[in-house]
């Protein structure tokens, strides 16, 4: 703990992994390495997506805004984070760490609904496909995108908002290695049981209302599936499905860990590795999931890749 420099007056502390010098190390790798697959893997679904007028439909629409939205989250994490683990210096200003908690928590909350949307897609195209262009016709989709991002900042204005408001008295340590909310109300000097009730209120609407939508959708997609009684049905159903119920296991099984919790055990070091999962690593794994599992990404992008050697052999 020696390490942490406190000579910046009013900066914050992120005291994140600092009892643990050797695993900063590692850690410092690690999170680079996932960092920089994260800009790869995402930046190229945002741009495969676009230029493959094949991939113009309401799946792929949603699945460049989840791309865009882990490589916002990642961005507004990995930085600071990288710059922390590999020097003595752990401060966060004021004005970044506000930067970093509106922005991580608006992204957060944005992404719930989006998967929540997403699911309602995939319930379209199995539940209904002679009518799936009709339902999901371009407004509705761009009305649903908008409700998430609309949602993600709602929530961000006014849970961030309270808890920055909140009086400190001097408190500058965090004990994690970003501004998130739950770490932030830690640090106020009055009671603070209302703060942690709303935040639970907050969570139980945008992280198991949107949870339990999704469920519904593939609850409804499973029984139109056992009516039909195929096997190929059970395998197109699962090849449409399959990437996104990876997805929302991975970020819901860790954010519901983090935020669905008693309030005692979040400073201990299994929330830090929890909030790593989910800010680092599940962005990182989201495109290989829906590249690898998915044969319309994997044929686009080898059209895109033939289309360009075919444009560079016209030059030579």
């Amino acid at each position: 703990m020696m390490t942490i420099n406190e000579s910046l007056a009013g900066d914050f502390i992120l005291v994140g992994f600092s009892d643990h010098p050797q695993l900063e190390k590692i850690l410092f790798v690690v999170v680079l390495i996932f960092y920089l697959l994260t800009l790869v893997g995402n930046t190229a679904i945002i741009l495969i997506s676009c230029l493959d007028p094949m991939l113009h439909t309401p799946m792929y629409y949603f699945l460049t805004n989840l791309s865009f939205v882990d490589l916002c989250l990642t961005t507004s994490i990995a930085p600071q984070l990288l710059w922390n683990l590999h020097g003595p210096y752990k401060t966060i200003s004021p004005t970044g760490c506000a930067i970093q908690l509106y922005a991580s928590l608006a992204l957060g909350s944005t992404e719930c609904v989006l998967l929540a949307v997403m699911a309602f897609d995939r319930y379209a195209a199995v539940c209904r496909p002679l009518h799936y262009a009709t339902v999901m016709h371009s407004r509705l989709c761009q009305s649903l995108v908008g409700m998430a991002w609309l949602s993600g900042v709602g929530n961000t204005l006014i849970q961030g908002t309270i808890t920055l408001r909140l009086p400190r008295c001097g408190n500058r340590r965090i004990y994690h290695f970003i501004c998130e909310v739950p770490a932030m109300v830690k640090l106020a000097c009055v009671n603070i049981h209302a703060n942690e009730v709303q935040l639970f209120m907050a969570s139980l609407v945008l992280l198991l209302l949107p949870l339990t939508l999704i469920l519904i959708s593939y609850g409804c997609i499973a029984q139109a599936v056992v009516r039909i009684r195929s096997a190929q049905a059970w395998r197109k159903a699962l090849g449409t499905c399959g990437s996104h119920l990876l997805v929302v296991t991975l970020f819901y099984g860790t954010i519901t860990a983090v935020y669905i919790q008693p309030n005692s055990s979040y400073a201990h070091s299994q929330g830090k590795f929890i909030t790593l999962l989910y800010t680092i690593v599940t962005p990182t794994l989201n495109p290989l999931i829906y590249t690898l599992r998915n044969k319309d990404v994997k044929g686009a992008l080898k059209r895109l890749l033939q289309k360009d050697r075919a444009q560079q052999s016209e030059k030579l």
